[in-house]
Order: C-alpha cells, then sequence, then structure tokens
C-alpha cells in the first residue's frame, strides 16, 4: 500500500496525456426545452448501450498500479454487534457470580476437603492463581516429558531437591497441574516442619500436602493420586552453592518400597534453576538451633539486605520428567528385599543426576 498512487478524480480530465471519457448520452426525454431532435432532423441516431461481459471489470474498478487489492470488509448484522458488544460484559458478570458464589461457599462451608485436608476448589481457583505468575513470569519455568505422567491411576514422581526454600516442590505442582493434558494434581510429601509452622501448615494441607511417611504415601496410591517425593530432604535443600546439582544421599530407599507394595511406577524428575535463587554461601548452625531450623542459610543478600534480600533471583527454569520404571511387575514380597530396593534407589538416583547434567549442558545462562 506504500507504493499505491490516489489519483483524485478530476486529474483524469486534467491530464493531458489520458485517454478522455466520451461525454455521457441522454435519451430524448431528458433534454431540456422542445428543441427535441429526431433521425429526420439529422441528429445523430443513439446507439443502443452494449452492456459490459459479466467477468469484465468497469473502468473505475480497475486499481491504480502497484496498489493491493483489498478485500472488502465484511458488514456484521446489527444484532451480532449487538451480541459483540455485549460479550465482555456478559463474561465479566459471569466472573462476578463465580466469584460471589465462591465465596459464599467459603462462608458456609459449603465445599469439599479430603482426609488429608486437600481442597481442590480453593486450590484450582486461588492458590493455583497465586503461584502461576512466579511460575509463568518469574522463573519462566520450561516443562518436558510430561507426556510421561500417566493420565490415571497411582504414580510416584521423584525428583531432586534444592534451593534453600521449597520453592521446587510448588513449581513442579504447579506444572504438572497446568501442563499434564488431564490437569492432574500432585500431592506433595512434606517433612514434619512444613505442618509445624502456622499459616504454612494449613496452606500446604490445602495445596494437597501431607506429612512424608509411608502410610500416607501408599494410601493415596492407592486412592489412584500422583505423589510426589524429594528424597533427599533438607540434605539436598540445605547444601552450600559449591555442592549445586549434585545429588545427596535419597534416604534408605523408602519410597521404592511404597511403589512396590502399590504396583505404582516411579517417574525420576529433574529440575535446573532452583539452586540458584538463593545462593548458600554460608550457614549459621547457632542461630539454626536456637530457632529450632536444621539450618539458617547466608546468602549474597540475606540477612544483610532485610526483607529484600528475601527475594529469589530470577533465574530460568527447567523441569523433565523422565521415562516411568514400571514396579507392577515384581512379586509382593519384593518390597521386603533390601538388595531389589537399593538398586532400584540407584536406579532412580542416577537417571536424575544424568538428566541434571545433560540439562546443564543445554542450559545458555543461569537467567535466560
Amino acid at each position: 500500500m506504500a507504493d499505491a498512487k490516489v489519483i483524485p478524480f478530476d486529474d483524469d480530465r486534467s491530464r493531458g496525456g489520458s485517454t478522455q471519457r466520451p461525454p455521457r448520452r441522454r435519451g430524448a426525454a431528458g433534454r431540456r426545452g422542445g428543441g427535441e431532435r429526431t433521425a429526420g432532423q439529422g441528429a445523430e441516431p443513439v446507439q443502443p448501450v452494449t452492456p459490459l461481459p459479466a467477468g469484465a471489470a468497469a473502468q473505475d474498478d480497475v486499481p491504480a498500479v502497484g496498489a493491493e487489492a483489498q478485500p472488502p470488509r465484511r458488514q456484521e448484522p446489527q444484532g451480532q454487534l449487538e451480541d459483540g458488544a455485549h460479550g465482555a460484559g456478559g463474561g465479566l458478570e459471569r466472573r462476578i457470580a463465580g466469584g460471589l458464589s465462591f465465596l459464599r461457599r467459603r462462608i458456609t462451608g459449603d465445599y469439599e476437603v479430603d482426609d488429608f485436608g486437600y481442597d481442590a476448589e480453593l486450590t484450582d481457583q486461588v492458590l493455583m492463581s497465586l503461584l502461576r505468575p512466579m511460575y509463568e513470569k518469574y522463573f519462566r519455568v520450561e516443562v518436558k516429558g510430561v507426556e510421561n505422567i500417566p493420565s490415571d491411576g497411582g504414580a510416584l514422581i521423584v525428583a531432586n531437591h534444592s534451593g534453600t526454600l521449597p520453592l521446587d516442590g510448588l513449581m513442579m505442582q504447579v506444572a504438572v497441574h497446568d501442563h499434564h493434558p488431564d490437569g492432574r494434581h500432585l500431592r506433595l510429601l512434606a517433612a514434619d516442619l512444613v505442618f509445624v509452622l502456622p499459616v504454612i501448615n494449613e496452606l500446604a494441607r490445602k495445596l494437597g500436602h501431607t506429612l512424608a511417611c509411608a502410610e500416607d504415601a501408599e494410601r493415596l496410591l492407592g486412592q489412584g493420586e500422583l505423589v510426589g517425593v524429594m528424597p533427599e530432604g533438607f540434605k539436598g535443600i540445605g547444601k552450600p552453592f559449591s555442592e549445586r546439582y549434585k545429588l545427596q544421599r535419597f534416604g534408605r530407599g523408602g519410597f521404592v518400597s511404597t511403589a512396590l507394595r502399590q504396583g505404582a511406577p516411579i517417574i525420576p524428575c529433574s529440575i535446573v534453576g532452583a539452586e540458584e535463587i538463593y545462593p548458600m554461601i554460608g550457614n549459621a548452625r547457632t542461630l539454626a538451633r536456637l530457632l529450632g531450623f536444621p539450618y539458617f542459610p547466608l546468602t549474597p543478600t540475606f540477612p544483610w539486605l532485610g526483607p529484600l534480600g528475601a527475594m529469589p533471583l530470577p533465574t530460568k527454569w527447567t523441569i523433565q520428567f523422565g521415562e516411568p520404571i514400571a514396579t507392577d511387575g515384581y512379586p509382593p514380597e519384593a518390597a521386603e528385599d533390601p538388595m531389589l530396593m537399593f538398586n532400584l534407589t540407584d536406579q532412580v538416583r542416577e537417571q536424575i543426576q544424568h538428566t541434571l547434567y545433560k540439562l546443564l549442558v543445554q542450559r545458555r545462562s543461569v537467567f535466560f
């Protein structure tokens, strides 16, 4: 359209080199006065107008050279325009009505909570919405291999643990919920400390977290839930920055025994990006013992910058779910075989460690 040149209608008559249109002929009834002429009086005979062929375009419809032909704008019926104008308002009204209905159910207690305290409605409509901006905008999490998570039935996701604060578990929970085709919920097994902290305890229960014990894990798997565990525990999340992405010991393999008893597949999960959000360069052990914490982290920003130092660094995350390791082919007594549990635990650990190294090689930058 930048090369098109608009030619005013008057220029057709002012250009000497352009083809002049012949004057329009008037009919006999259209002439003024009584000076009507007939063919017998020497007037030129009126030639009949020949219509243009069906496929030919009129002279006024020929576009200028270099102009791009634009399709005609579709005229919407008046009714559709009015419906579209009210569509946005209708959607807003529905959201307001849904929000009021949600508040009414929360006030009256008309909502369901399972035996572990999990509140599916609150998680979907509130808690996930609060975590999602950090997941999508701040850490910009990239998810791979989500197709390895089964669509239904119990399964155990085993992941590495890092980052000083357990944000990696929350981001993994959002990744499963938002990227899995069936929108499955991940029920995380958490340490005892989580359930003694005020506010944190209640929020963890509402999100579907439960105590990291074999009984609760087996019960959830038996109900067909997707369970997540991070066997490194405080050894992984509280390790110094110099040991980043080096997996710690996976306990005694209790998660393998739980999976064997329920015949649930084990899905290794590798998380890259969490190690750098709080680079732990020191541990104030005395202060940690006074506060009852397993460690008190010292980072380049915390506690030196006060509350501002508690902000995590905006690193770029990648979460990859590996191929599941089947356990339903073993006999029931296999859960009591220490050698089998050791081998399966080592297999899961090695697969996570190998994937971490591969993702680190592929990563361009810590922040991009």
